[in-house]
């Protein structure tokens, strides 16, 4: 039996970046004021993929993130449970406007980060660097989820 929870524990460590490397990537652009900011960015679009997040993650590139997509809008009750790096979470409106930014939470942190409202989707990004890039409430993210990219 502890053979079997060995093996059973092993792989599962395993298998573990892999479902990070199942995650699709793609383009997303942040348009604050006349400036464009650039990103490649994980897609969490079901509910393995969003529950899972970012955890476990050491580090992620400064111009990387992820995108959760809830399909309809809906409350977002994010949380830092096994999360290693800080955050920067943009809550976003069905056209990709920035509703609000949870700014640097707190790694490991079970408190609920909501903005209050309904939202399509949130992306995250190393914590700090939306005050770096000056993106505020108001700014656009444009990404095939929203329908804008490219425009």
């Amino acid at each position: 039996m502890i053979r079997f929870l060995t093996s059973a524990i092993a792989s599962l460590f395993l298998l573990l970046p892999a479902a990070y490397a199942q995650l699709e990537t793609g383009p997303l652009k942040i348009v604050s004021g006349d400036t464009i900011h650039e990103f490649t960015v994980e897609l969490a679009n079901d509910p393995e993929e969003v529950q899972m997040g970012l955890m476990n993650r050491e580090e992620m590139a400064p111009d990387a993130g992820m995108i959760f997509d809830f399909g309809a809008p809906r409350e977002a009750n994010m949380w830092m449970k096994n999360t290693l790096i800080p955050l920067d979470m943009l809550f976003l409106d069905t056209d990709g406007t920035v509703l609000a930014i949870a700014r640097n939470a707190v790694p490991g942190s079970l408190r609920r980060i909501n903005p209050g409202v309904p939202v399509k989707g949130v992306l995250e990004l190393n914590g700090g660097r939306a005050a770096e890039l000056g993106i505020e409430p108001g700014d656009v993210v444009e990404h095939e989820i929203f329908g804008n990219l490219g425009e």
